[in-house]
């Protein structure tokens, strides 16, 4: 239907999360009609992204440098290691303000029926860094999916074996969340899960 230019960044476009058709085409014909000036932004912006940014030695979020600004922060608790799935769970924590210690993102989590096991996510690299540095606390904060509990478990027995303390974060009933909306498991996990006041 259109050029075979325009066709090729429409399929691009459709690479991006949660773009269909309809938009990846609506953005596509944006950019060339109304903001030729923001498509080159967005190219260059893209280009140089690729080429410079990759994985922090340490923690293996996204960063620019060999080792990322948290992992170099002397100021942030070094003795204690979150476990997340992907760097976007690195930035969720840290917009809440409330950590100040170390990451470790898995880049995934266990998925045997996918060929997913512990190699692919990096709990060799895990372990290294429980010998090697002196982490005092394991934070998992994989998401409470099957997969995400099963890689909290096997996080959980290969820490311990190194005598690591692992904790687990909460999860249940939102703040501001009613009863009548929320999930039975949901619900159930924050029943077992409750704590004296």
């Amino acid at each position: 239907m259109f050029s075979p230019v325009i066709d090729q960044l429409i399929l691009a476009l459709r690479k991006l999360p949660g773009v269909g058709p309809k938009s990846a085409q609506r953005m596509a014909l944006h950019l060339l009609e109304r903001d030729r000036v923001g498509a080159e932004v967005l190219s260059e912006a893209l280009a140089k992204a690729v080429q410079s940014v990759k994985r922090c030695q340490k923690c293996r979020t996204l960063t620019e440098q060999d080792i990322c600004s948290i992992c170099s922060n002397p100021k942030r608790n070094h003795h204690i290691l979150c476990v997340v799935e992907t760097p976007a769970d690195v930035i969720a924590l840290e917009q809440s303000c409330t950590f100040d210690g170390g990451y470790f993102v898995l880049l995934g989590r266990l998925s045997p029926i996918d060929g997913i096991g512990p190699q692919e996510i990096g709990i060799d690299l895990l372990e290294r860094r429980l010998v090697e540095e002196d982490i005092q606390e394991l934070i998992i904060a994989t998401n409470p999916t099957m997969e995400g509990e099963a890689t909290s478990y096997y996080i959980n027995e290969r820490a311990k074996a190194h005598g690591v303390k692992v904790t687990r974060i909460a999860h249940g009933v939102p703040i501001g969340g009613e009863l009548e909306f929320i999930d039975g498991g949901t619900l159930a996990h924050a029943l077992s899960s409750r704590r004296e006041i």
